[in-house]
């Protein structure tokens, strides 16, 4: 058996080609309540599969909810979100709960810098693959079961999109 991919990687896969324009034309705060929400519903069910009883997850979106509502400064909310990367660190050797655990605080992380909302996309879909058809499928396969979920997170950020969005956030993907 090879060795699990961590994450996705082709910034020029048409499915992230797409999602990546439309990130563009939104806030950070839609973008950030968009990646929050979509994280608690589909991928942090991935991580309590393995880790029920570890909250830390659950803690960094609660955080990133938190700060976006104004109850908390940034400070309080990066600590959750750290907690949260060590997590997925913490899950080496278990390729769902891992890339599960990095697309939650990747997610958390959009509300200190709007890019990191892709990573919903990168880690988030390969979780999504890997938990519906495991990591021994072929790589064609994992792409194909992750290029759908992309297709779904789009869906997902279009039905809260705002048309026409005034402050768009600025993203300089890096890539």
């Amino acid at each position: 058996m090879s060795k699990a991919r961590k994450m996705l990687s082709d910034w020029n896969a048409p499915y992230i080609q797409s999602l990546m324009k439309l990130i563009e034309t939104q806030s950070k705060a839609t973008l950030g309540i968009w990646a929050v929400d979509y994280s608690e519903r589909i991928i942090l069910p991935l991580w309590r599969k393995y880790y029920p009883d570890d909250l830390r997850p659950q803690n960094a979106l609660n955080a990133a909810r938190q700060w976006l509502a104004g109850t908390i400064k940034l400070p309080q909310a990066k600590s959750a979100i750290l907690e949260c990367h060590g997590a997925a660190r913490e899950a080496e050797g278990n390729p769902v709960a891992q890339a599960a655990a990095r697309t939650i605080g990747q997610c958390a992380s959009t509300i200190h810098s709007a890019r990191h909302c892709i990573g919903l996309a990168f880690y988030g879909a390969i979780a999504v693959a890997y938990d519906q058809i495991g990591t021994d499928a072929p790589w064609e396969q994992i792409e194909q079961c992750a290029a759908e979920e992309c297709g779904r997170m789009e869906a997902a950020l279009r039905a809260v999109a705002l048309e026409n969005e005034l402050n768009p956030a600025k993203i300089d993907w890096k890539c």
